[in-house]
């Protein structure tokens, strides 16, 4: 079984790079020797459950404009655009009409990080921010979960 944990992004992580005062951080590892993007690949291959979840928030949020699944990218990791991608970390995400966010999936000595930043532009996203919260760590733990269950190809 896999041990998922709470901890800190890493150093190293580009999110540092924007992340203001006000704005949400959270990160949560787990035992994995994948890379970057394959363990966001398997992140992004949400269960039916999630996916269930994610159509009932299009429905929700619909009448305020949000994007139901992100805007058109030629690289994309599930419903993500990505920005940026090295050995190290992929990170995607985009900017909404209430919040931008990014995902960071760093591989690094045996362990797969999952770090979300978010920034609320308006009381808006925060209420969102604070609405999805517990179903947010559902899914980024059983997303852990999925990343120490597959081996690596190499």
């Amino acid at each position: 079984m896999s041990n998922v944990s709470v901890t800190k992004t890493p150093e190293k992580s580009q999110l540092y790079d924007r992340l203001e005062s006000k704005d949400f951080l959270d990160c949560y590892s787990v035992a994995s020797d994948l890379s970057p993007r394959r363990a966001a690949d398997v992140i992004t291959d949400f269960p039916q459950w999630a996916k269930s979840l994610l159509r009932l928030r299009n429905v929700i949020t619909a009448p305020f404009g949000l994007s139901p699944d992100g805007p058109d990218a030629a690289d994309k990791v599930g419903l993500f655009p990505v920005e940026s991608e090295n050995e190290y970390e992929v990170i995607a995400g985009f900017n909404d009409k209430h919040l931008d966010f990014r995902v960071s999936v760093i591989s690094d000595s045996g362990r797969v990080f999952l770090s979300t930043w978010v920034h609320p532009h308006n009381i808006g996203g925060r209420i969102y921010l604070r609405s999805i919260m517990p179903f947010h760590i559902l899914i980024v733990r059983n997303a852990l979960k999925r990343v120490s269950a597959k081996k690596s190809f190499v």
